[in-house]
């Protein structure tokens, strides 16, 4: 039967990016040697994870190495391993479809960097479209891959035009060869046939690839004694030394992490992170740590200096990689540190692990969860002692996810909350900690105020912030989303309360209850002409200047909560809102007056509807009706101007 064969486009953004990467000047163009070969590293770490349940798919080919071959007659380059492989399914989805949720975020990048004519590594890194960094180099990609327990291979190739050709093909062994037709080098431009160049380049960027890169090195080898020819007083007739050709191991392929840390250079750090992790940017800060005693492993993690474009993302991988005596077992090991330090990269040799753990069991093993919480502690205390300005740095990537941590992980909510930064009432552009807010209450304060929603310049200038800001009182501003969970499980921080400044009652002032009195009658008529739409109406202590606001009792939940989750296509329960009016704004007793004189008069109606308006647009809400809003504010507009 004839093999089939299809020739494909790719994917629209995925030709953008064929164009940017072949017709940009690339000043890196190095790096695609690495990703190779690092692809070349995952796919055996992978067949060995596959293979400690089904030995069968190693055969008798047990020695993993990576192979270079460099053509300087024929301009081509080849990467070959004998990894895992891949079916023909998995050639379409993994290489005609790259990166599906990347590839738009990395154009994206391109674009609001202003930098198209150079692209840079950390972009590379960042959106994992490392394989097609090759087409920097090659006019033509071909890809032979047999998957491991599959009798049939697959031919993929390209000229970088927008489509590619597939088809079934033979291959002898597993693995996947990448042959390159390489472009010939400009002026200046490294020749990748090169012996020299390739040495180089796998010395720099590929030393610590756990497997052997090898190539075939032709190199003078000394004639055994006993074929040499010899005259009749037994020296050697003409040459002694002859040109052979041997395979050469490239890398040193050192377990970094299994060493002492004192030993280990900046540079070899940063290099072995940027082999782990595909990412060019160097890491903010690292972890090398061996603990010893009932149990031991070593630990090696790294903090990015910025954070993934999927980082929220429950799908994303996580960073970690477990092995055990060297070996690796597996990589995405959600296992070893929870979801708000997913983006922690790095390596933790366990050597006491069952080899034969599944992803099921790892989660309730004892020796991993005394890894994790051990892993946790050091990397909270890390943090915690990182200098301001490193600090900073770190929180403007990754703050979102540590205070994710304040929800989700009880054991260390306190270490956590002392990490978190927010914005104040007073400290202009600077965040600051908790324990910096507790130590600048005043005197006679009790709580910790906060107020929740989208944006800060409307939370800064919220008039539920009035009465608190004239007892000048500080307010967190909690503008991300993730804060609606902070509060729900940070009840209280240093003994001190947390407590909404639109939520229950605020306690600031004694209520005025003879005013009270004189205003009941006139509420009594606004709760019933807003019944559908407000729970309760009452006089506010939060106002001062603004005329009303809405407030909701201590355990409703928040507007801007009601909005996230809205947003996120769940349905939430109506929860009805106490509005509130200032009685000492001159609007309400002017209200009051029409009302006591002609309870009838319709335009007290509209002032029930317009008071309500004003309070949603104070917190910086959406209302009903616009054009109605619009209207009655345009009528006392010009009664005001005829008056």
């Amino acid at each position: 039967m004839k093999a089939k064969k299809e020739t494909r486009q790719f994917e629209t953004e995925i030709q953008q990016l064929l164009n940017l990467i072949v017709n940009s000047l690339y000043t890196h163009k190095d790096i695609f040697l690495r990703e190779l070969i690092s692809n070349a590293s995952d796919a055996i770490d992978r067949l060995r994870f596959n293979a400690q349940t089904d030995p069968d798919l190693l055969g008798d080919d047990t020695e993993f190495k990576i192979k270079i071959k460099p053509d300087g007659i024929n301009q081509t380059l080849e990467i070959a391993d004998n990894g895992i492989g891949m079916t023909y399914d998995e050639v379409l989805e993994n290489i005609g479809t790259i990166a599906k949720s990347g590839t738009a975020a990395f154009l994206e990048a391109l674009e609001q960097s202003r930098q198209m004519e150079t692209l840079t590594p950390e972009l590379i890194g960042q959106f994992g479209v490392g394989f097609y960094s090759a087409f920097m180099v090659a006019e033509k990609i071909t890809i032979i891959t047999r998957a491991a327990g599959s009798d049939t291979a697959v031919r993929w190739e390209s000229i970088g035009d927008g489509s590619y050709t597939i088809e079934e093909t033979t291959k002898e062994s597993r693995g996947t060869t990448i042959i390159l037709q390489l472009k010939k080098p400009g002026k200046d431009e490294s020749d990748y046939t090169d012996q020299w160049v390739i040495r180089s380049i796998i010395k720099q960027h590929s030393d610590f690839v756990a497997y052997p890169i090898v190539m075939d090195v032709e190199k003078d080898e000394p004639i055994p004694d006993e074929e040499q020819l010899k005259d009749k007083d037994g020296k050697p007739i003409g040459e002694t030394t002859r040109k052979v050709v041997r395979e050469e191991t490239l890398n040193s392929m050192k377990a970094i992490w299994a060493r002492d840390k004192k030993d280990v250079t900046d540079a070899e750090y940063e290099e072995f992170y940027k082999h782990l992790s595909h990412d060019w940017n160097p890491p903010l800060d690292r972890l090398h740590m061996k603990f010893e005693g009932t149990t031991e492993y070593s630990a090696l993690l790294y903090i990015p200096s910025r954070a993934p474009f999927d980082l929220f993302n429950p799908e994303r991988r996580h960073g970690v990689h477990l092995y055990c005596k060297r070996v690796f077992i597996m990589d995405n090991c959600k296992a070893l540190l929870p979801e708000y330090l997913s983006f922690v990269k790095g390596i933790v040799d366990a050597p006491d692990l069952n080899l034969n753990v599944s992803r099921e069991l790892l989660q309730h093993d004892r020796l991993v969860l005394n890894i994790r919480r051990n892993l946790v502690k050091k990397l909270l205390d890390l943090l915690k002692n990182m200098e301001p300005e490193t600090y900073d740095k770190f929180y403007a990537e990754f703050g979102s996810a540590l205070k994710w941590g304040i929800h989700i992980d009880s054991d260390n909510r306190n270490k956590i909350a002392e990490l978190v930064r927010y914005r104040t009432t007073k400290s202009e552009d600077k965040e600051i900690s908790l324990k910096e807010y507790v130590d600048r209450m005043q005197a006679d304060q009790k709580e910790i105020f906060y107020i929740t929603g989208e944006n800060l310049t409307a939370l800064i200038n919220s008039p539920h912030l009035e009465a608190l800001k004239e007892k000048d009182y500080e307010v967190l501003l909690m503008a991300d989303p993730v804060d609606e969970w902070v509060i729900q499980s940070l009840n209280e921080y240093d003994g001190k309360p947390l407590k909404s400044a639109e939520k229950g009652d605020l306690a600031l002032d004694a209520p005025d209850d003879k005013k009270k009195d004189e205003y009941s009658a006139l509420f009594g008529f606004i709760k019933n002409q807003l019944a559908d739409k407000i729970k309760e109406v009452k006089a506010s202590t939060r106002l001062k200047n603004s005329i009303a606001c809405l407030s909701s009792e201590d355990n409703d939940m928040s507007a801007y909560m009601e909005k996230i989750l809205k947003a996120s296509g769940q349905s939430v329960p109506e929860v009805k809102r106490v509005l509130e009016l200032n009685l000492a704004h001159p609007v309400m007793g002017r209200i009051k007056s029409l009302f006591d004189a002609d309870r009838k008069n319709p335009k007290i109606t509209e002032y029930c509807e317009l008071l309500l308006d004003l309070a949603i647009i104070g917190e910086g809400g959406k209302i009903d009706n616009p054009s109605r809003f619009s209207k009655q504010v345009g009528d006392l507009m010009t009664g005001a101007l005829e008056a």
